[in-house]
């Protein structure tokens, strides 16, 4: 009986766990009416169960109509492709929540490489103007103008300073952004960490390529689960019920048996009483004939023990 109650509980359970994800999935796709689908999941998956061990009980009844049973028996499996459909967009949507973050974070690196790219150009301006204003100054030296060539550097020092200022303004801006793609960079190494197995399994299917099929290893991941999940718990059900009528047929022969040694152990006893009465007629037939004259001088021991002999005498004569 315990076996039979295991199986029992495991088949609710499992049948609960797939209606709650079922509801959630399909909560996230009519998400304007969450309470009737709520409300229209859990009856339906209890008529589910009950329909299907209906069937099982009733399926030799000859007073079920064919048109019931193929109706409930379309009914129960249209509910478990419904509830399949349910399990498969609420894993999905789990999913997707999980590898949101990592397209997020791919696009905000690229927009700040963007940007450290921007400024490593201003850098580069701002260098090649400095380095043209040091190959003027140069030249004045070159040709012995030092003095006309110190006054030009004087000349371009606030240039100079707007050039620099521009440098570390976008050196700055530079480790600013470094540091916040090494954050990005972190939390994305993180979350390929969680979904690590997904792409051993990706490798396992799509091998060299699995990077470009990542996604399509989840669904068929997904969709191996479905297949598993809510049939599982339809057929733990009617296992349980075979489990629950092989017991109840077990339970009744043994019931047979024993009201069949009990009736033969009564037609015994009925037999054995008939013949201590057919006994005890002879006995008194016997002591009848005999009177009271012959009898007037034996023990009653010794008679008993007399007659005792006699009948035992003639039951021996009749047997063939």
């Amino acid at each position: 009986m315990i076996g039979i109650l295991i199986v029992f509980f495991s088949a609710i359970s499992i049948s609960i766990i797939a209606a709650g994800y079922s509801i959630m999935g399909l909560a996230t796709l009519f998400a304007g009416a969450v309470v009737p689908i709520i409300a229209m999941g859990s009856a339906l998956e209890v008529g589910k169960l009950v329909a299907a061990s209906w069937l099982y009980n009733n399926w030799r009844n000859p007073f079920v109509p064919k048109t019931i049973k193929a109706y409930l028996t379309s009914a129960v499996i249209v509910l478990i492709f419904i509830t399949s459909m349910g399990i498969f967009g609420f894993l999905s949507k789990a999913h997707l929540d999980q590898v949101q973050p990592v397209s997020s974070n791919n696009i905000k690196i690229e927009l700040i490489d963007k940007q450290i790219s921007q400024q490593e150009k201003i850098i580069e301006r701002a260098q090649g103007t400095l380095d043209q204003l040091d190959r003027a100054l140069d030249k004045y030296i070159d040709m012995e103008f030092v003095t006309r060539g110190l006054k030009e550097r004087k000349k371009q020092e606030p240039e100079r300073k707007e050039l620099q200022l521009a440098i570390n303004n976008a050196s700055d801006e530079i480790a600013k952004l470094s540091n916040e793609k090494g954050t990005l960079e972190l939390e994305q190494d993180k979350i390929e960490a969680e979904v690590g197995p997904i792409k051993y399994i990706a490798e396992l299917i799509y091998g060299e390529n699995a990077k470009d099929h990542f996604d399509k290893a989840v669904r068929w991941v997904i969709i191996v689960l479905i297949f598993v999940f809510d049939p599982l718990a339809v057929l733990l059900l009617i296992a349980a019920n075979i489990s629950l009528r092989t017991r109840k047929e077990a339970k009744d022969k043994i019931e047979n048996t024993k009201k069949v040694n009990l009736s033969k152990e009564l037609s015994k006893e009925k037999a054995k009483s008939a013949k201590l009465r057919k006994k005890e007629r002879d006995y008194k037939g016997f002591v009848r004939k005999l009177g009271a004259k012959e009898l007037k001088d034996l023990d009653p021991d010794e008679i008993r023990l007399k007659l005792d002999q006699i009948m035992d005498w003639n039951e021996k004569s009749k047997q063939p």
